[in-house]
């Protein structure tokens, strides 16, 4: 995988009805300030009715951005998916379509028994993967190690940039919708979150938060993305764009952490005291990599602030 599909790139991830008529000036032209990724979505924004003309307006999308690119490449554009529907339409779009400029397919409703139909559509494209876990399974552990396996050894596995945590979808399956006063970790998805990140984490797989769907509420928001932190969560999904840039923010490293991290890395001693911690390299160093790539993406916040403590306590 390329350095532009860094999973660290992603940060807030906003998701576009293909229906909309901006997309190319949001690609091309950074019409969304801070904006690091995009989903062009075909899903579930977009309703059975408007899907032909949602695929009208990806045809003329995707000319737009081929023929961008070619002129000026596409490296200081966002990291830019399409979200098809199932693996049908996955199909048809990298059958007929020219999908050059797009990086990746975010794969709904992803399950074991559908990796070996996506694999046979995406194996021979340039494409990576972002599976969407949003179904009955991902409550269910086993399902979840038996899933980490079978990608951890699939010839795909190079391809998979993260693993989406689809919350709303998980919280349907439950009946249930995130309520006003908590943070989507005080009810099951607490639990749900911590399994996945014990589950896939282990096995070097990134996963990103799902959608703060209130939108006017800054402390909860505060709250939750420090939450994500905590939990190791590479990126988060932007349902505005004024989430864009609290997400970046909360994104970026302390500089006590990354004085840590470097030293870390950096040290030939087994075990010593910084900040009035204890740093031991031996089972520090994933934490002290992981601290580095993110300041490389998202820079050093002041010391004021520690990673993962902002808004923990209520």
């Amino acid at each position: 995988m390329n350095a532009r599909l860094s999973p660290w790139r992603l940060g807030a991830t906003l998701y576009m009805p293909a229906m909309r008529s901006d997309i190319v000036d949001v690609i091309v032209n950074h019409k969304i300030n801070g904006l690091r990724s995009l989903v062009i979505c075909l899903e579930d924004a977009v309703s059975d009715a408007d899907l032909p003309q949602a695929l009208h307006n990806l045809q003329h999308i995707l000319r737009e951005l081929n023929a961008a690119m070619r002129s000026h490449g596409n490296a200081h554009w966002p990291l830019v998916f399409i979200r098809p529907r199932n693996s049908a339409m996955g199909a048809w779009l990298v059958e007929n379509l020219d999908l050059s400029a797009v990086d990746g397919l975010v794969l709904p409703k992803f399950t074991a028994d559908s990796l070996p139909m996506w694999w046979q559509i995406l194996e021979h494209s340039h494409l990576c993967l972002m599976p969407t876990l949003e179904t009955e399974e991902v409550f269910d552990v086993a399902a979840m190690r038996e899933l980490a396996l079978t990608l951890q050894n699939h010839a795909c596995r190079s391809r998979v940039i993260a693993l989406r945590i689809g919350g709303n979808d998980l919280m349907n399956v439950l009946s249930l919708r995130r309520s006003r006063q908590f943070t989507l970790y005080d009810g099951p998805m607490g639990y749900t979150i911590k399994m996945l990140v014990a589950v896939f984490s282990a096995r070097d797989f990134a996963l990103t938060a799902p959608v703060c769907e209130h939108i006017d509420d800054q402390q909860i928001m505060d709250h939750e993305l420090a939450l994500d932190i905590a939990h190791g969560l590479v990126g988060k999904t932007a349902i505005h764009p004024s989430q864009i840039g609290k997400i970046h923010e909360m994104l970026m490293v302390s500089a006590s952490d990354h004085a840590d991290a470097l030293r870390i890395l950096n040290s030939s001693q087994a075990v010593f005291k910084s900040q009035g911690a204890m740093c031991e390299p031996a089972t520090h160093r994933r934490w002290a990599a992981a601290i580095l790539a993110r300041a490389q993406e998202y820079g050093i916040a002041p010391d004021s602030r520690s990673d993962g403590a902002l808004m923990l306590v209520t």
